[in-house]
Parts: C-alpha cells; sequence; structure tokens
C-alpha cells in the first residue's frame, strides 16, 4: 500500500504523503485503534515536573513512550492497567514497510487523543536507542497546525496534516523541534465527538 505522491516539504528528512490513507482506510484503522483502547484506554500522563499533559496517550506494540514524575522512558506495559500494549495493526505495519524502507520494524507506536484545546509543544524525539531510526506520523480526525524546524535552532514552519495524511523524520530531520500549535476543529468527520488521533511509530529499542 505505498502511496503515490510525496511532497517537497523543503526540510531535508521531513517526508509527507498528503492522503496515505483513503476514507476506507481510515475508517477501518481507526475501529482498530477503537478495540485496543477497550484493553489499553487513553490517560493524561504528566510531565516529570508534575504537569499533567493537554493531550491523552495510549500506545501500541511491545514498548510504549510515557512520561511520569520518574522520566521520559519506554516500557512494556500500562501505566494505569498494569497490561502489556495492544500489537501494532498490520496497516501500520505496512506503511513502516513501504515508506520508510527500515530494515526493522517499529517495536512502539504512540498514540495522541487531541480535544478542544490541546496542544504539543515543540519538542525533539529522543528517547529512543537508536535515533538513526525514523519516526513515522500518522493523522487521523480534525486537521492540525503541525509545526517543524532543523533541530539546531532556527525559524520554524506551519505545515497542515490532514486526516489520512502521513509524515516521517529521517536523516536530517529526524531530531527536528516539532509540536502541535492547534487544531482545525470541524475539518474531519471521522471522529464522532470530533478531535484528533496521531499515532506515532518508533524504533524505541535497539
Amino acid at each position: 500500500m505505498t502511496p503515490q505522491r510525496e511532497i517537497d516539504t523543503g526540510l531535508e528528512g521531513f517526508r509527507l504523503w498528503p492522503g496515505a490513507l483513503d476514507s476506507d482506510a481510515q475508517a477501518a484503522l481507526l475501529r482498530d485503534l477503537r478495540t485496543a483502547v477497550a484493553t489499553s484506554p487513553f490517560y493524561r500522563p504528566v510531565t516529570p515536573g508534575g504537569r499533567p499533559f493537554s493531550v491523552r496517550m495510549t500506545n501500541l506494540g511491545p514498548l510504549g513512550w510515557v512520561s511520569d514524575r520518574d522520566g521520559y522512558r519506554y516500557q512494556p506495559t500500562h501505566p494505569v492497567t498494569g497490561e502489556a500494549w495492544p500489537p501494532i495493526p498490520p496497516v501500520l505495519l505496512d506503511l513502516w514497510r513501504d515508506l520508510t524502507g527500515w530494515p526493522d520494524p517499529p517495536d512502539a507506536c504512540l498514540v495522541n487523543l487531541y480535544r478542544d484545546q490541546a496542544r504539543m509543544g515543540l519538542h525533539q524525539d529522543r528517547d529512543e536507542a537508536d535515533l538513526n531510526a525514523p519516526v513515522l506520523s500518522v493523522s487521523l480526525g480534525d486537521t492540525a497546525i503541525f509545526r517543524i524546524g532543523p533541530a539546531a535552532g532556527g525559524p520554524t514552519r506551519s505545515v497542515r496534516l490532514a486526516s489520512g495524511d502521513v509524515c516521517a523524520l529521517t536523516g536530517p530531520a529526524r531530531l527536528a523541534r516539532h509540536g502541535i500549535d492547534r487544531l482545525l476543529p470541524g475539518s474531519s468527520t471521522l471522529l464522532e465527538r470530533g478531535g484528533r488521533i496521531n499515532l506515532t511509530l518508533r524504533r524505541a529499542g535497539p
């Protein structure tokens, strides 16, 4: 399932495939996610300083990214239920294989739920063992204003990520600073209550 159209983002290593998942594929992925969330519910983590995130989170795969007063890390179990994370759906594994070409499959998929005024400040994904492995991100639901800039600092730019869009941080952009400024409410009807779900595939372990 290789999308036909990749656009030039103007930032080396930041790759974007608009509409990589059509409406049927988005609905199927959402059904898979609802099944997973039934046993691995969204929860609201806190920063090491104790401040709650504005997004709610869960994970899929052998490892899941968590944040609490003990810091940022990957672990094999849900911090609330104590249960193992559900498996990563095959459609996401296929996207990783077809778009990144990375030889090893992802072992973690962070799932963020954005509603209302939820956002994500500029940050870098650097808790993984191998920072050369790509990060692949899938958007479902309302369009997000995604902000990205070079790892070393400097000007950032905004990109709209709509439902079904897929992007990747690779090569020089692997450690790019990135975040979500805001959502465009009502821009998608995929989620019954509105909002956005972002699924981020990573190689967390060595």
